[in-house]
């Protein structure tokens, strides 16, 4: 495994993944079960995506290198556009959506609908579709496995320990374009690389 990989990927979906849907949907989860069970429950759900993400990449890595490298330019264009129009328009609404789906449960039923409830909201993710570029970008599946779920496991985490107290000194829409400003970044790299 190559930790300088394993640090890229982290920050990458780390940074990407703060301000998405899946932590106000953790945090919103967490108020209603006890955290711990939706820690279970949504880190079993990123497993799940991440392992998807890592093999949908690593076939994408048999790709000529060009092609692949463009492939990643655009992914990471378009995340940084949607995160970039997240930011611009957030809106409070989808807490809502995600207290809805939380009915009463405790004990496995709290970590099932955890988990159902963030399979859901995090399949075709910016953070999936990231993951699937950096394990084609990087030819490196371990790695990026290691990274992404790390980041994932950190950030749902944040969500069930600290995440109201976490909003009340970050905006989601700062966070956003933080995010977005990441995604240029790489595909800036990504860019020069290509026309080297």
């Amino acid at each position: 495994m190559d930790l300088a990989v394993i640090a890229l990927t982290f920050g990458a979906i780390f940074v990407v993944e703060l301000p998405d849907k899946t932590f106000l949907a953790t945090l919103v989860l967490s108020t209603r079960y006890r955290p711990l069970l939706v820690w279970i429950g949504v880190g079993l759900a990123f497993a799940v995506q991440t392992t998807v993400a890592v093999l949908l990449g690593h076939a994408a890595s048999f790709l000529p290198d060009t092609a692949v490298k463009a492939l990643a330019l655009v992914m990471f264009l378009i995340g940084a556009v949607i995160l970039f129009r997240e930011g611009r328009a957030h809106h409070q609404a989808a807490e809502d959506e995600f207290a809805d789906k939380a009915k009463p449960a405790q004990g496995w039923r709290a970590i099932l609908a955890s988990f159902l409830v963030l399979f859901a909201a995090e399949w075709g993710d910016l953070s999936q579709l990231l993951t699937l570029t950096l394990v084609a970008r990087y030819d490196d599946p371990r790695s990026v496995f290691v990274g992404a779920l790390g980041a994932l496991l950190m950030v749902s985490g944040l969500a069930c320990l600290v995440g109201r107290a976490l909003l009340r000194w970050i905006s989601l829409h700062v966070l956003h374009y933080v995010g977005s400003g990441v995604c240029l970044v790489l595909a800036a790299v990504t860019a020069y690389e290509l026309l080297r």
